[in-house]
């Protein structure tokens, strides 16, 4: 694949129905799902000793809900996504900070005693 046509491919990728899915309706409710997207792309061209061209690239891209809009009566609501893994992670690097805070605070107040 050609640079050109390989960086037209990774533009492609990135557009709104990667943002928002389908609309579902149920119950005389519409929900539009919506999700956070990036990506990245690069590429390069050159030649060698030998005078032989050559061209590559790559390209990476990501998505993770981001909640949905919900539309009854005539009101719209946004209601977002809980990323449980996010939290769980998030809640885990918190306690073992504490820990090791703890633990150092602890050494220092017997160092101090010790001293004394």
């Amino acid at each position: 694949m050609k640079l050109d046509e390989f960086l037209t491919t990774a533009k492609e990728t990135m557009t709104v129905k990667r943002v928002y899915a389908e609309p579902i309706e149920k119950d005389g409710v519409l929900v539009i799902p919506a999700a956070t997207v990036g990506g990245g792309a690069g590429g390069g061209q050159g030649h060698d000793k030998t005078g032989q061209d050559g061209e590559g690239g790559g390209f990476g891209a990501g998505a993770r809900p981001a909640g949905a809009y919900t539309v009854s009566d005539g009101n719209v609501r946004w209601v977002p996504a809980v990323d449980v893994n996010r939290f769980v992670a998030t809640l885990g690097a918190v306690a073992i900070v504490f820990l090791i805070t703890r633990m150092r605070i602890a050494k220092l107040r017997a160092k101090a005693a010790e001293a004394k």
